[in-house]
Parts: C-alpha cells; structure tokens; sequence
C-alpha cells in the first residue's frame, strides 16, 4: 500500500516536473532579454516549441511516441532543458534541484516499470 502511494507520487513528480519545463523555458526567455520584442518570442515560443515535441513524441498518447533508448534520450534533452535554463537564467539552485528531482523521477520510473 505505501508502496503503489510512492508509485502515485512518482508519476504525480513527472506530471509537475513536464509543466515545470514549460515554466523553466517560459522564464528563461523573458529574464535573460532586454528587447521585448526577443523577450515575448523565447518566453512563448520556447515552450511551445517544447509542447509541440513532447506532445508529438513523448506524451502517453503521441502520435509517433518514441520507444526504448530514443524516448530516453528525449527525455534527457526535454527536461535537460529547463534544468539548463534554470541554471544559466541565473537560478542556479534550482536548476540543479530540478536535475535532481529529475534524475530520482527517471531513475524510480525505470526502476518501477511505469
């Protein structure tokens, strides 16, 4: 029972870790430009470009989901990614927290077979 309410956990973790790489992107784009013009493009098309790729070939119901060491690989880059513009948007200590929770999440993942 406190087992399959870990498990909930984890999957719940991923949930909350997708929408953060939207938010990481979002950010990153509007705090590391001084034109607005540059500001509004990276705040908004950053993560919809992270959208349309995930949802294309990483979300449960994709069209053409990835598999095996692809999906992986994806996955890395996807979430990678906001720890990366966390960190060089000058939110160093979240940036390396959320690669951490990031690394636990997979790590359980594959470990449970979810």
């Amino acid at each position: 029972m406190v087992l399959d309410l870990l498990r909930y956990a984890n999957l719940g973790l991923a949930f909350f870790l997708e929408l953060g790489v939207l938010v990481a992107l979002c950010y990153y784009g509007f705090a590391t430009r001084k034109n607005w013009f540059a500001k509004l493009g990276l705040g908004i098309g950053l993560p919809v470009i992270a959208i349309l790729i995930w949802s294309a070939f990483g979300a449960p119901g994709a069209a053409w989901r990835l598999n095996g060491f692809w999906f992986l690989f994806l996955q890395i880059v996807f979430f990678g990614s906001a720890a990366v513009a966390l960190y060089s948007a000058g939110r160093r200590r979240l940036g390396v927290v959320f690669a951490l929770l990031f690394v636990l999440n997979i790590v359980l993942i594959y470990a449970w077979g979810q």
